[in-house]
């Protein structure tokens, strides 16, 4: 069972710097080799760049911004779930999308700053009180859109990276066939290798059509894709 492999359930987003994701001044703090190579390639990162500039939270809002333009999954109206919300830059780019008729709910155990016309719910999507006070918000059956870019804290241990993430993503798979109203659409993060190929084919058994996609924001080195699955089947 998943809650065996001992992983939280959204243990939010690999990408999470916020505060400005991370000022210039931090470059100048005593690390540790590796790490003072990650800050220098972060900042050195065109994303993280742009995304400072435009105020955004981190640089994963250009993969959702990316599958958008391609995609159009977001629409004026729409109920739409973020699971592992946290730091929040994929609520600020989808909320104006949704238009003034339009309900966004996000969810992380870790706290969030308020975005405006965002419902945050700090807590464990397990947790029968947190599922409560999601219902209450948007109703058993009525999310017409899932988002998960969850992902565990990274390692370097690859094999357990694998099953973190993985494990994130049956969850995320699990809460849309729960909440999903029957056409609804998910988009979810996933890491390419062991148990990929059983997870999509799950996948497809609760969905019409499932793509795969790897958007530009993501690092080329990076095994994630996403997962678009569309048209929910309600079995």
């Amino acid at each position: 069972m998943l809650a065996d492999r001992g992983f939280s359930p959204h243990s939010g987003r690999s990408e999470r710097p916020h505060p400005s994701l991370l000022t210039p001044s931090a470059v100048g703090k005593k690390r540790t080799p590796s790490s003072a190579r990650w800050l220098a390639e972060h900042e050195s990162d065109p994303y993280v760049q742009q995304a400072r500039k435009l105020g955004y939270r981190s640089r994963a809002v250009f993969k959702l911004r990316e599958v958008q333009e391609r995609d159009h999954i977001l629409k004026p109206g729409m109920t739409v779930v973020d699971l592992g919300a946290a730091p929040g830059g994929w609520c600020q780019y989808a909320r104006p999308l949704l238009g003034p008729s339009g309900r966004l709910v996000a969810l992380d155990i870790l706290p969030m700053e308020p975005v405006a016309g965002v419902d945050f719910i700090c807590g464990d999507f397990r947790e029968p009180e947190v599922l409560q006070r999601l219902e209450a918000l948007v109703g058993e059956g009525a999310v017409d859109l899932v988002l998960s870019d969850m992902a565990p804290n990274i390692s370097g241990i690859a094999a357990a990276d694998q099953a973190g993430v993985m494990c994130l993503a049956e969850l995320a798979l699990d809460f849309a066939g729960r909440h999903l109203r029957k056409g609804g659409s998910m988009l979810v993060k996933v890491f390419q290798g062991d148990e990929f190929d059983a997870y999509l084919k799950a996948v497809r058994g609760c969905f019409e059509t499932v793509h795969v996609r790897k958007p530009k924001a993501s690092r080329p080195r990076s095994r994630e894709v996403y997962l678009l699955a569309r048209n929910h089947r309600v079995l």
